[in-house]
């Protein structure tokens, strides 16, 4: 009988399930999305039973469309998106409906003063490797709901994150893996475990955090219950896979030393796998643990990429979404009309604020250079060298704290134009690489821990052999001298866009 893993790929935007046979092939995949809701400022939550019910959702339309029977799957591995908090009681019931997710900024100096008062922030970040604003992290999350949700708090048993609740609801075991358990504040990366300092300066109980395990453990057998739900057998084995960071870099086969992948979606990171954390207190990388036993995913990133993409479509560019073609091959015909350099326009992409590459976290976005002799050609094109050139600066900064392959695999709905993908390989200055795995990497990733975890592979060699080149970008000598040249300017331009972002900031109006 034929062997079957499904993983599942629980983002922010929904569930994407994919149905893998024995050598990583998929099969198909089906997605659902998840709703997040917005109650108050800086409040961002999702309800784990909409997860489960797009997981229960998602498995159904992947068996009928593939047409395999629930019988022949005998593993599961699931990617999860990060830093999330999901309370039980000991009975294993959702204390909350609605909980907070990697985004949720909820946590104030109420609970992070306290915390900083008895470690420094810079040991804290050099101790975890967690480069996002403090306020995302778990640790103060919780923080928060013990400080305004006492009652709920207190009935708290344990403490899961996205993925691990969906395995829990699988398997009845409460568990998380070494990579999600990284993005607590409170794990020590060096030391692959729990840091009881870190622990004791939250003032939590540290049973509240679940018992870590690898990311190929086999967590248990689907229950009988759930086996139904799904679909599946009873003896379908469920690893405890990993956050959607180190599931994706296994999955862009970023499993060796040095080598580099970077995601081009709505934020865009790049991101590379070493034996050691890259920790900085300037740029501050943010670090997870790899699902790959002893290495680390060190990521820095821009927070709007293909999103001030959108915004250009969605404000200027608003004629190209009533033709039949697609708006972004519209938009990106046009940009080629420009010569490099967009006729010295410049645009810088932060849309969304700033990252700890910046000067400030309050730069915002701008087009620089205007004047009348521009044209939306120019406007186009100068988007796209700006969300390059931001994401090149990103690169740089983790250029300066390791040796990176000069060949770089990009993934993500960004990965599919030629032309993107020839400008980043100019600005880069790198070899760009794109393969058959474009959006499936984190799916990819989670299936090949089901793989390894269940003994169907030996290891993560294969994953080499799945990916199959479909392109290769060279960087062009002219074209890289020429942005070379443009780079210097870019970066005097960010520092001033965040003096003035902060100006605006605390502008009264």
């Amino acid at each position: 009988m034929d062997r079957y893993i499904i993983a599942y790929d629980l983002g922010t935007g929904g569930c994407k399930a994919s149905l893998y046979d024995t050598n990583g092939n998929c099969f198909a995949d089906s997605f659902i999305a998840c709703h997040t809701y917005y109650p108050q400022q800086g409040w961002h939550e999702q309800k784990p039973e909409d997860w489960w019910e797009a997981v229960v959702q998602s498995t159904k339309i992947l068996l009928e469309k593939s047409k395999i029977s629930g019988e022949n799957v005998s593993a599961i591995g699931i990617s999860g998106h990060s830093l999330g908090l999901v309370p039980l009681n000991s009975d294993g019931e959702l204390l909350m409906p609605s909980v907070p997710i990697w985004s949720d900024s909820r946590p104030t100096n109420t609970e992070l003063k306290p915390f900083f008062d008895k470690v420094s922030e810079e040991e804290w970040y050099m101790t975890t490797g967690n480069g996002f604003p403090p306020a995302l992290y778990t640790v103060f999350k919780l923080m928060w709901l013990k400080n305004n949700r006492p009652a709920i708090f207190k009935e708290i048993d344990k403490v899961l994150g996205t993925k691990d609740y969906i395995n829990f609801k699988m398997t009845g075991v409460a568990a998380t893996d070494y990579s999600y358990a990284s993005g607590t504040g409170v794990f020590d990366l060096k030391k692959w475990d729990y840091s009881n300092e870190l622990i004791e300066a939250s003032d939590l109980p540290a049973s509240i955090f679940p018992n870590v395990v690898a990311s190929t453990q086999v967590l248990g057998k689907l229950t009988k219950q759930v086996a139904d739900e799904l679909g599946l057998n009873c003896e379908v084995q469920v690893v405890a896979g990993g956050v959607d960071n180190s599931c994706m870099a296994l999955g862009a086969k970023c499993f060796k030393e040095g080598r580099t992948y970077n995601s081009l979606g709505s934020s865009s990171w790049l991101a590379v796998s070493t034996q050691k954390p890259l920790l900085n207190l300037k740029s501050r990388p943010y670090v997870f643990a790899h699902v790959v036993p002893g290495m680390f995913a060190s990521a820095t990133a821009i927070f709007s990429a293909g999103s001030s993409f959108k915004w250009l479509r969605d404000n200027v560019c608003e004629e190209y979404k009533q033709q039949e073609k697609n708006t972004w091959e519209l938009m990106t015909a046009e940009a080629q009309k420009s010569p490099v350099g967009s006729n010295k326009l410049m645009f810088n992409p932060s849309l969304a604020g700033g990252t700890l590459i910046d000067k400030s976290a309050n730069i915002k976005g701008s087009f620089t250079g205007i004047d009348l002799l521009h044209t939306k050609s120019d406007m186009i094109r100068s988007s796209m060298e700006g969300i390059a050139m931001g994401l090149r600066v990103a690169l740089d900064e983790l250029r300066s704290l390791t040796t990176i392959d000069n060949e770089i695999t990009v993934v993500g709905g960004g990965s599919k134009s030629d032309f993107w993908r020839q400008l980043y390989a100019d600005i880069y200055n790198a070899k760009i690489v794109k393969t058959n795995i474009d959006e499936q990497a984190a799916a990819l990733g989670a299936a090949s821990l089901a793989a390894v975890g269940t003994g169907i592979w030996n290891d993560f060699s294969i994953i080499d052999k799945i990916h199959q080149t479909e392109s290769v970008e060279i960087p062009g000598i002219e074209e890289s001298q020429k942005y070379e040249s443009i780079l210097p300017v870019y970066l005097q331009l960010s520092d001033h866009l965040s003096e003035i972002g902060d100006l605006l900031n605390n502008l009264k109006l």
